[in-house]
């Protein structure tokens, strides 16, 4: 026997839940088990000035999560910007009918090294993330993402790649690049690397208890003081160079569920993106912020506005579409279905069916 369950995101979450599940677009059916659904981890590193764009970022993926699925986001963060996190999730958790989760850490690193030091490498204290499997002692696995990142499609989509991981395999990343030509790691790096092409750490699927098992730590520490001098990148760096020695511990997953300019900003390069939308774009250097990609500052602008538990085709779906039709005189902007793909694809099952 299977139950019909009506798909809503969590932002269209109201006070009454038996209220609320009568109004949701039915599109597929749950088969009635007393198997728990796995909960989506969801780790970010925000310090300093990443306030703003760590909630927005936050956001996008309550948009982006259905109503059943459970939900828990892991903060690190800078004492100052604690009482802000915690304001605004306490907010959204009753907004959502408390089917979101959250806890906040401070920043801590190991007794190994230099805590400056290693608060420092590349942005400030983004290394925290390369200690999260001890310090996430009790979580199975994480979705780890950067602060400039967004999610423009179902959680599910990449969580689900942890079930396509062999059991050798304890994290998945996507290729810097997908082109040569124009990658920076087979150019100009003066350390190993993973594969062709190496591999950006934006946006990472951590097996927490394989990595525990590897003994990931004890690792970092001497690749670090052997290769400082050499890494450009820092903890990106770092994990290139650990996969580089253990291909075979790390699985590969298409560019579209970590999409950045270098993607689309001289010629559209991710075909995975173009088949089926962008599933996570990436904003690094910036490019949420910039006047030089437009394109990817439109997207962000679109979820910066959007009011969560307001109408997401009305609030963020149409001025989303207007904001980057205003791009198209740029290449990134002349493919923008990309970035507008997999989101319609989700948004009209919110739609209520009379």
């Amino acid at each position: 026997m299977t139950a019909t369950i009506r798909r809503s995101s969590h932002s269209n979450f109201r006070n009454d839940i038996s209220v609320h599940n009568s109004n949701i677009a039915s599109t597929f059916k749950i088969q009635e088990s007393t198997e728990k659904i796995p909960e989506i981890v969801v780790a970010v590193v925000a310090c300093g000035d990443r306030l703003a764009e760590t909630l927005i970022m936050l956001k996008s993926a309550l948009i982006f999560t259905d109503w059943w699925q459970p939900l828990r986001f892991v903060v690190f963060s800078d004492d100052a910007l604690m009482p802000n996190f915690r304001e605004k999730l306490t907010e959204w958790k009753s907004l959502v009918n408390n089917t979101m989760e959250f806890e906040l850490h401070p920043i801590t690193f190991p007794q190994k090294g230099n805590a400056n030091e290693w608060r420092k490498l590349f942005k400030p204290c983004a290394s925290q993330r390369l200690f999260l499997p001890g310090i996430l002692s009790n979580i199975d696995s994480v979705l780890y993402v950067d602060t400039d990142t967004l999610f423009l499609s179902p959680l599910h989509l990449i969580w689900r790649h942890f079930g396509a991981m062999n059991s050798s395999q304890m994290a998945a990343l996507a290729f810097e690049h997908e082109d040569p030509n124009t990658n920076w790691y087979n150019r100009f790096a003066h350390h190993p690397f993973y594969g062709p092409y190496g591999v950006n750490s934006g946006v990472m699927l951590m097996n927490l208890t394989r990595m525990r098992q590897f003994h990931w730590e004890d690792y970092v520490v001497p690749i670090y003081k052997e290769f400082k001098l050499k890494i450009t990148w820092g903890d990106q760096d770092i994990i290139n160079i650990i996969f580089h020695y253990y291909p075979h511990k790390l699985y590969i997953y298409s560019c579209r569920f970590n999409y950045r300019t270098d993607h689309c900003m001289y010629m559209s390069v991710c075909k995975s993106a173009e088949k089926e939308g962008v599933a996570v774009l990436h904003g690094s250097r910036g490019s949420f912020h910039s006047e030089k990609q437009p394109a990817f500052r439109a997207v962000y602008r679109a979820f910066e506005e959007y009011q969560l538990g307001t109408d997401l085709h009305r609030y963020l779906e149409l001025p989303l579409n207007a904001y980057l039709e205003e791009t198209t005189h740029t290449n990134c902007g002349r493919i923008k279905s990309i970035f507008v793909e997999a989101m319609e694809k989700y948004i009209p099952r919110q739609a209520v069916l009379n």
